[in-house]
């Protein structure tokens, strides 16, 4: 199996790691990994602020960038979406990570080991947009493919909180245009994920963990952020 990574932007320049524990997790798990040196950003930043119209040159060169591999896969719910929704030149198949390991790969152990409480935090994206997991307001039986792939990992104990799937407020542009609304909502959901006394808090999309970890910061909190794949990676 040829797996494509695509590494989002903000992953390549502040969270490098993640791309690498994507790399390395996939390898374990018997994929031939190709990083295509010539990919750029997918366009959704643009797509965000009301400029679809404008990503052109970006779904060419994600296209032409993944055209030959058997799967594209990505450590970013939201970026998996946009090319999803809106790169209608691309012919492959592309998966958030999680869904990839659950959906395609069917994994059903890891050698993986985290002794540590963290705390779960479901994007937006990820969640609602590839139903990642089942939702709060849908009568529906609760299923979640991010904690099915948790519960692999030795000595990890998963904290959820009180509204486990309420948005963190980063929201792409919308923590620029919207700042105060947006970081009252990242305070409230990293009050629920601390009364739960986490060492982490853990995610799949990364965005949403620099905007929780931004807040974090400022309130001199031990907790730290990682994503998914660092902690099905750990050993």
């Amino acid at each position: 199996m040829r797996v494509g990574l695509f590494v989002p932007c903000y992953i390549d320049q502040f969270y490098p790691q993640v791309a690498i524990a994507t790399l390395e997790l996939l390898e374990k798990l018997g994929c031939e990994v190709v990083v295509p040196r010539n990919q750029t950003c997918c366009g959704q930043p643009m797509a965000n602020s009301g400029f679809a119209s404008l990503t052109g040159g970006c779904d060419q060169n994600f296209a032409r960038n993944f055209a030959e591999f058997d799967y594209i896969v990505s450590p970013s719910g939201s970026c998996v979406l946009h090319v999803k929704e809106h790169n209608h030149l691309l012919k492959g198949q592309i998966y958030e990570l999680c869904e990839f390991l659950t959906d395609v790969l069917h994994v059903s152990s890891l050698n993986a080991r985290f002794p540590h409480k963290v705390g779960l935090h479901q994007s937006c994206h990820g969640h609602r947009g590839l139903r990642l997991a089942s939702m709060s307001e849908r009568n529906e039986k609760p299923f979640s493919k991010v904690e099915q792939l948790l519960n692999m990992v030795s000595g990890l104990e998963v904290a959820v909180p009180n509204r486990p799937d309420e948005c963190c407020g980063f929201g792409g542009t919308f923590c620029v245009t919207e700042e105060a609304v947006s970081v009252k909502m990242g305070k409230d959901r990293i009050r629920e994920q601390l009364n739960n006394n986490v060492e982490y808090i853990i995610g799949g999309d990364v965005s949403c963990l620099m905007h929780l970890e931004g807040i974090l910061r400022r309130q001199s909190s031990p907790v730290q952020v990682k994503h998914i794949a660092e902690i099905l990676n750990a050993d």
